[in-house]
């Protein structure tokens, strides 16, 4: 308490003591035990009462001792049970939690970690994927600031994620426990196989796999790749204990009009432990169908490149960039980009009004606003010659085409002159601009639809940051470009729009994530946010069926149906209220990753442990493991002082006490007659 509260108590004690005083003694001239007890229990009523008003703060110190956190994390991938160590496993996580010197210095948590990770002390050994770089994550946010060690019992084979060596946290010990065989096998194993989805009829298309080959003789391999009963390639590869792989690149027909599945296979005269990792299904879509793409432009400019290589990693699309007065005709072309429009491009907007082709046009520094507000009816701009930077910000309500906020409002600012932009026509917003921390309230990105045709607007040059932005953030250009696509796709179509429209893959491998996504529009198209959409999903073979409902999403509903077994599914997505429907159909490739492999990976483990300054063990060293724990020093328990401040007013005893005393001096002085 304060200096101030303590003095403030002393004088109330004064005050009260006084008061009582006078009244049951001084005034009544009489010292009798009823007065006395009486001017006692005035005393306390009026104490009481100044010592709420007062409200003292009452603290208390406290010590917690807490011990070092140790997390013991188990591997639930379906490989334990294929390198037939599930038994084993189980064993040696019981023995580490169950030991009485490990739970008396540590507090024991356990977690399991497959394609995720989370708390648990039970276990299945299903896990689709493994995924070793989840754990450092998220140990990390779990012990933030504290020091521990981690016990991980696994095979350290990890099928998906970035690489996990480098994300632990160096300055706390992995002391991984490697379970599996690791005795040296005979082995041939495709290692990854490469191939584009999408081909084109007619074409032919590269295959490239990796075979690896792990014995300690020179043997002959047989690698094919067939369709159904028809063998399509066949060759023989030679290994040895010096060459213990191969890269093999085949250019197969695409002869088919639609979805084709192959097999991969590798096969030798010796003896294997594992064979299912010999064979890889793998699938190709056929099209039958290209998109010419013009990028039409007068300069010279980063963003043209990135364009070209965006809307190209879709192997459906082929773009070609060309100066505005070398174009003879618009009938090779679907979609014209046309990039920072001038008077030069006269002519070409005069042909594209004779065609069906649609534009995305794109400004800058360097367009000519007079001559384009000539040549579209969709803005007016009226443009300074002063640049500005414009940053994008995501409108969720967009709903011409199902497309996620990928970041855009970390993104490098897009340049474009500085001026007003008034709309002249209906259009659709996907990005709004702001200056800095101001919104503008006008399109940066925007699409519109006019008697048919489609066109799109970026206002804004240097889009080729955005690229580089989305790579930096997601390691990948996918994002980006899958955004790009759907640009492309949008303005390849004429087509009237559907109100219920389903996005989907023809194939997935088994174990992967299969998500379906659907957007459903009202009479009026915009997103309804109160449609009922359901999925039943039909194993074509079985027959078996399963209905799930899809969850809306900011601007789509979507279905996660993970778990399916390899087979052809059929499925349609139904609109509960209108009874609209969707039907399509998709195949699931059998390929179980987790069976791949024959040992654990105990170098990489012992990279781990090694950069962690812990140590690897083996089952047989389980002891050694739970001494070292024990015995070391680094992990202490550490002592806290806790105070806990409470005020005295939320004491609510102190006031029944108050009433209390204050029923007894009524009832004394009725009784005796002083009332």
């Amino acid at each position: 308490m304060t200096t101030a509260t303590v003095l403030l108590i002393l004088l109330s004690i004064v005050i009260t003591g006084g008061l009582s005083f006078f009244q049951y003694l001084y005034k009544a001239n009489n010292k009798s035990n009823l007065y006395l007890l009486l001017a006692l229990l005035r005393f306390l009523i009026i104490f009481g009462v100044f010592i709420l008003l007062i409200n003292p703060i009452i603290s208390r110190k406290n010590l917690e001792i807490s011990k070092p956190p140790l997390p013991v994390v188990v591997d639930n991938s379906s490989s334990i049970v294929a390198l037939n160590v599930k038994n084993k496993t189980l064993e040696l996580y019981k023995k580490i939690i169950s030991n009485k010197a490990i739970q008396d210095k540590y507090e024991v948590q356990s977690f399991q970690f497959d394609s995720e990770f989370q708390a648990s002390e039970k276990f299945n050994f299903k896990g689709k994927q493994t995924n070793l770089d989840a754990i450092a994550k998220d140990l990390k946010n779990i012990y933030k600031n504290t020091s521990y060690p981690t016990v991980l019992i696994t095979d350290g084979n990890q099928t998906t994620g970035n690489d996990y060596l480098y994300s632990f946290d160096s300055t706390n010990k992995v002391y991984p426990l490697i379970v599996g065989d690791t005795t040296r096998f005979m082995d041939l194993k495709i290692n990854q196989l490469n191939v584009n989805k999408n081909v084109f009829y007619k074409n032919k298309f590269p295959v490239e796999t990796f075979i690896q080959y792990s014995g300690d003789k020179t043997i002959t391999a047989t690698f094919s790749i067939s369709q159904g009963n028809k063998l399509i390639s066949k060759q023989n590869i030679t290994f040895s204990p010096i060459k213990k792989s191969a890269v093999v690149t085949l250019f197969l027909p695409a002869d088919k009009i639609g979805l084709q599945l192959f097999k991969a296979n590798v096969t030798s005269k010796e003896k294997e432990k594992n064979n299912y990792n010999n064979t890889k299904n793998f699938a190709v879509e056929i099209i039958d169908q290209k998109t010419n793409i013009a990028i039409v432009s007068a300069l010279n400019h980063p963003d043209i490149g990135a364009l070209k290589r965006s809307i190209e990693s879709n192997l459906q699309r082929k773009v070609t960039v060309i100066k505005p007065k070398e174009i003879n005709t618009l009938q090779n072309y679907n979609i014209l980009i046309l990039y920072q429009p001038d008077s030069s491009f006269k002519s070409v907007f005069e042909n594209a009004k004779s065609t069906d082709v649609n534009k995305f046009i794109i400004t800058g520094t360097n367009t000519d606003f007079s001559f384009l507000n000539q040549y579209q009816n969709v803005f007016n701009f009226k443009m300074s010659s002063q640049k500005e930077d414009y940053l994008a910000k995501f409108n969720s309500k967009f709903n011409l085409f199902a497309t996620d906020n990928i970041g855009f409002e970390n993104f490098p600012p897009l340049q474009n002159t500085f001026g007003t932009i008034n709309t002249t026509g209906n259009i659709h917003v996907l990005l709004s601009s702001k200056i800095r921390a101001l919104e503008t309230n006008a399109p940066l990105l925007a699409f519109a639809e006019n008697q048919g045709k489609r066109s799109a607007f970026l206002l804004g040059e240097n889009i080729w940051k955005w690229r580089l932005q989305s790579y930096i953030d997601k390691q990948s250009f996918e994002k980006f470009d899958l955004l790009m696509d759907k640009i492309i796709q949008f303005l390849a179509s004429n087509s009237i729009r559907k109100s219920l429209v389903v996005e989907h893959e023809n194939f997935y491998n088994s174990g992967e994530a299969i998500e379906i996504s659907a957007q459903y529009f009202n009479k009026n198209y915009e997103f309804d946010e109160k449609a009922r959409l359901a999925i039943k999903v039909t194993n074509t073979e079985t027959k078996q069926i399963k209905n799930y409902d899809l969850l809306k999403g900011t601007n789509s509903y979507k279905v996660n149906l993970d778990g399916l077994p390899a087979g052809n599914y059929s499925f349609s997505v139904n609109e509960l209220n209108s009874k609209t429907s969707y039907s399509s159909h998709f195949k699931i490739l059998d390929f179980d990753i987790e069976k791949q492999f024959v040992n654990p990976d105990v170098e990489r483990l012992e990279q781990l442990a090694k950069q962690t300054s812990g140590t690897s063990y083996f089952p047989n060293q389980i002891d050694q493991l739970i001494q070292s724990l024990i015995e070391n020093q680094d992990y202490k328990d550490i002592q806290k002082e806790i105070i806990t401040k409470s005020p005295l007013i939320d004491w609510k005893w102190l006031l029944g006490l108050i009433l209390s005393l204050l029923s007894i001096e009524w009832f004394l002085r009725k009784y005796n007659g002083l009332l």
